[in-house]
């Protein structure tokens, strides 16, 4: 017997399992190399595209997604239902200028000191604005119409760029309109108690129920643009902002908007407390009230008529730019964002219009769309401020720490996520400051208080009718927000604009 033919077969069988065994464990190394490179692809940030639309002075109580019965959104109904919509967010100033400045810039106003209708640009000097950022990394950033402020009306009309940021963007568009000056129906209702001045221009509240299609207008000039440049861009990464006018007075919209809300007698207002203003501070009560405005009943009514046209023309022009990001096969590919630049008054208190630091002018409506995240509602507090970063880390560019908003990204997984225990916002001319906590919020007027406070329980009274400023039980309640908000503003100016 030959034992060496045995060992020789032996050997032979063993280098083949050998060789066998490496090659399959090549296979499964190179299998889990694959694995871990294709996990770390799909959770690195993705390039999307960001549409940002923003509307002007639009209280979230007008959206049927917010739970109004008589003004139907569906355009921004169907953003929320594949989106995130939070339900306390808040501006940083309660009227465009600042609030604008603000979000753009990634800074509180009392950082930049733009408390007004001005440019951020000479304070944050070459320092990157939100879309600035994008632009820097490769986007097309765009811009049509109002994403800075823009003078409503009279900007409008001139089709002016008011004090927008020309080094934020690419190319920039104006949509001029004919604002009050439209053919069709109109009247003014402030200041017009024998109703005798015809409709007039200016921060005004006039109704006018004009002739024409959605293209007479500025709103519908801004949706063709936007989906015009939608299909321009498709193949290239872009940052677009889309800034609706309406429903900023003047309440001007085609005559096809109005008829779900005439007659005006059919509308409802808020209810009117006795003695409500009672427990305001004088800077407290609104620039623009019942009285002061000298509009009765019917015109209360036409107003809020008036105010639910213009947001039903506006939410059409939104969804003619969603769908023409569907059409263009971009809805997976594109962060989208719907806001506003601060709330508005329909007559609760007997207030209207903006300014005021109570929740209709504060708080806003933002839902924010991102590919792959389920719908969701999320109640914890967030600011405008927090867009910039939020969206830059989505995008995976730079972290910028300078930038005073928080990232907010977390909540669109999970939406009892929080960044903070308190919103905070301010009302410059009238040097009133807002924190608002989950149960609480607290306004107080010069640096110190000393010009007035208030402070409500939002949890018992949800609509803010009684303040406990001066309850001898909440003193220390009160003592706590003066300390707090002293050392928020120190927070605020802290920071490397210096």
């Amino acid at each position: 017997m030959n034992f060496f033919v045995g060992e020789s077969r032996i050997s032979s069988r063993l280098d083949s399992e050998g060789i066998r065994d490496m090659k399959i464990g090549i296979k499964t190394l190179f299998i889990l190399t694959l694995a871990f490179f294709i996990n770390l692809v799909s959770a690195a940030p993705q390039k999307y595209n960001v549409l940002f639309i923003i509307s002007d002075d639009l209280t979230s109580t007008a959206l049927s997604c917010y739970g109004n019965k008589v003004c139907k959104t569906p355009n921004i109904d169907s953003l929320a239902e594949r989106g995130t919509r939070f339900t306390r967010a808040y501006c940083q100033g309660t009227y465009c200028g600042p609030s604008r400045a603000s979000f753009m810039s990634g800074y509180y106003p009392h950082a930049t000191g733009v408390l007004g209708y001005k440019s951020p640009r000479p304070q944050i000097g070459d320092r990157d604005t939100w879309s600035q950022h994008f632009k820097n990394n490769g986007y097309y950033a765009a811009r049509v119409s109002k994403i800075y402020h823009m003078g409503v009306p009279i900007g409008i009309e001139q089709g002016t760029n008011g004090a927008d940021d020309e080094a934020s963007w690419t190319e920039r568009f104006n949509s001029k309109g004919p604002e009050w000056r439209a053919p069709g129906d109109g009247e003014t209702l402030q200041n017009n108690p024998d109703g005798k001045k015809p409709a007039v221009g200016g921060n005004t509240f006039v109704v006018v129920e004009a002739d024409g299609d959605d293209l007479v207008h500025s709103d519908g000039k801004t949706a063709k643009k936007a989906v015009e440049l939608i299909h321009r861009h498709k193949d290239k990464s872009f940052w677009l902002g889309v800034g609706f006018v309406r429903p900023h007075v003047p309440f001007v919209a085609p005559k096809s908007y109005y008829p779900p809300f005439k007659p005006y007698s059919k509308m409802v207002l808020p209810p009117k407390i006795k003695g409500d203003w009672d427990d305001i501070p004088k800077p407290g009560i609104n620039y623009c009230t019942s009285e002061n405005m000298k509009m009765d009943i019917r015109r209360q009514k036409k107003s809020v008529g008036g105010y639910y046209a213009s947001v039903a023309y506006m939410d059409a022009q939104v969804g003619k730019v969603l769908s023409a990001l569907d059409e263009a096969g971009l809805r997976e590919k594109t962060i989208v964002i719907f806001t506003s630049d601060h709330g508005y008054h329909l007559g609760e208190h007997d207030f209207w219009a903006k300014v005021s630091l109570l929740d209709e002018s504060s708080q806003v409506p933002l839902i924010i769309s991102v590919p792959g995240k389920k719908p969701a509602v999320c109640h914890s507090l967030t600011e405008l401020l927090d867009l910039y970063p939020t969206v830059a880390s989505l995008c995976g560019l730079p972290e910028q720490p300078r930038l005073q908003g928080k990232d907010i990204s977390k909540m669109l997984d999970d939406p009892k996520h929080t960044v903070r225990t308190a919103a905070f916002s301010v009302a410059p001319f009238r040097r009133g400051f807002l924190l608002r906590e989950e149960d609480w919020a607290y306004i107080h007027y010069g640096e110190n208080g000393a010009k007035g406070v208030e402070l409500y329980n939002v949890k018992k009274d949800p609509k803010q009718y009684t303040s406990l400023a001066k309850d001898p039980t909440h003193q220390k309640i009160v003592a706590r927000f003066k300390d707090q908000m002293a050392n928020k503003l120190r927070e605020v100016r802290n920071n490397d604009l210096k």
